[in-house]
C-alpha cells in the first residue's frame, strides 16, 4: 500500500494505521465466513446472496443499535474484545423477534486515535458475536476522529439483515388470552440502562473493582458480560413448536418491550415470584435506591428474551430452549386488558 499523507497525519488521522487495523482484523473476520458471502473486506460493498432454499417469498428484515455507555466500562477495565458481542446481540436479537433468520452483519468504529491493536481487539468481539449468530461480517468502517473524542475513547455501532419467509413472519395478533409468556434468562444487564448504573455505583477504577459474594466476580467483570445471543435457540424453537410472538427485552425493560409484541387489548400477567432475577439487578436496586417499578421499567431483570406460545405447547417449546442452551421457563400468561404489562404481587 503507497498510500500515506504526512499532512493528514500531522492533522492527527494517520492512514497507514487504518491499513494495519484492516490486515490485523482479517483473521478474525475470516471465522464469520459463510458460503453467501460474496466478496471480502476492503470493497466499496459487501456483497451477499441470499439462500433462498425454501423460502417462497423472501423478505429482508433489519436492525441497528449500538453499545451505548456500557462502553464506559470497556474504557476503564481496557478490555476492548467484548463488546463487539454487544454490538452484534442487539442487532441479531431484535430481527429474530419477527423469525427472521441473520445473514449477514456490518459494523462502524469511530475513534478518536486509531490504534490497529486496539481496533482489531474491537473487531474480534464483533467477529465472535457473529459465529454465536452464524452471519457474516461482510464490511464495516473505522473513522479516525481527532478533536471530536479523547485519542483513547470511542463509539461502536453495527447493522445486520436478515430473511424471513413472508409467509411465517410471526404474527402477534393470533395472540390470545390463556396463552403462556416463557422467559429466557439473560447474561446479566445486557447493553441498556448503563448511564443508571454508572451513577448507582459512581463508576470509577475503584469501584469497578470490588468483588461481591452475590455475584462472585468483580462489579466491572458483571457489568462487562456480553449481552445474550439467542439465535440459535430461536431458530431451532422456531422449528419445534408454532411461536405466536417474541420480545427482546432491551431498553425499556418488561414495560416497554414486551407490549410491543402484543395485539391490541390482550396483556401479559406476571407474577412477580416468578421472576428469576439476577443478583446484579438486587444489587442495583439496593445501592441505588431504586423503586422497583423503575427497575422493571430500564432492565431486563434477568429475562433476556420473552416468547409466547400456545399452552399446549409451553412445555415443549422450554425443552427445546433448553437443548439448545438457554435456561427457559413459563414467565406468564396473557390475559385479556389493556395495560400492556400487569406484574402482580
Amino acid at each position: 500500500m503507497k498510500s500515506y499523507s504526512d499532512s493528514y497525519k500531522a492533522a492527527g488521522v494517520d492512514v497507514t494505521a487504518g491499513y494495519k487495523a484492516v490486515e490485523l482484523m482479517k483473521a478474525h473476520v475470516a471465522r464469520t465466513m459463510t458460503s453467501g458471502v460474496l466478496s471480502g473486506i476492503g470493497g466499496f460493498g459487501g456483497l451477499f446472496e441470499i439462500d433462498t432454499t425454501g423460502i417462497s417469498k423472501p423478505v429482508l428484515v433489519s436492525g441497528t443499535d449500538g453499545v451505548g455507555t456500557k462502553i464506559k466500562l470497556a474504557f476503564l477495565m481496557d478490555k476492548h474484545d467484548t463488546v463487539g458481542i454487544d454490538c452484534v446481540a442487539m442487532c441479531v436479537n431484535d430481527i429474530i423477534c419477527c423469525g427472521a433468520k441473520p445473514q449477514f452483519f456490518l459494523d462502524y468504529i469511530a475513534i478518536g486515535k486509531n490504534y490497529p491493536e486496539k481496533v482489531a481487539k474491537i473487531v474480534s468481539g464483533v467477529a465472535e458475536g457473529c459465529v454465536q449468530s452464524k452471519c457474516a461480517l461482510i464490511g464495516g468502517e473505522t473513522a479516525e476522529h481527532p478533536g471530536l473524542m479523547p485519542e483513547d475513547e470511542y463509539d461502536l455501532a453495527g447493522f445486520a439483515v436478515g430473511v424471513v419467509d413472508k409467509d411465517k413472519i410471526l404474527k402477534p395478533d393470533t395472540q390470545k388470552p390463556g396463552d403462556v409468556m416463557i422467559g429466557i434468562r439473560s447474561s446479566g444487564v445486557h447493553s441498556n440502562g448503563f448511564s443508571l448504573v454508572r451513577k448507582v455505583f459512581d463508576i470509577s477504577e475503584k469501584t469497578i473493582s470490588v468483588y461481591y459474594d452475590e455475584l462472585g466476580m468483580t462489579l466491572g467483570e458483571s457489568l462487562l458480560t456480553p449481552t445474550r445471543i439467542y439465535v440459535k435457540a430461536i431458530m431451532e424453537l422456531l422449528d419445534s413448536v408454532k411461536v405466536k410472538s417474541i420480545s427482546h427485552i432491551t431498553g425499556g425493560g418488561f414495560y416497554e418491550n414486551i407490549p410491543r409484541s402484543l395485539p391490541d387489548g390482550i396483556s401479559a400477567r406476571i407474577a412477580r415470584k416468578d421472576v428469576q432475577v439476577l443478583p446484579i439487578f438486587d444489587l442495583i436496586a439496593k445501592a441505588g435506591s431504586v423503586p422497583e417499578r423503575d427497575m422493571f421499567n430500564t432492565y431486563n431483570m434477568g429475562v433476556g428474551m420473552t416468547v409466547v406460545v400456545d399452552a399446549a405447547d409451553a412445555d415443549k417449546a422450554i425443552a427445546s430452549l433448553k437443548a439448545s442452551g438457554e435456561d427457559a421457563y413459563v414467565l406468564g400468561e396473557l390475559v385479556a386488558s389493556d395495560e400492556g404489562v400487569i406484574i402482580e404481587y
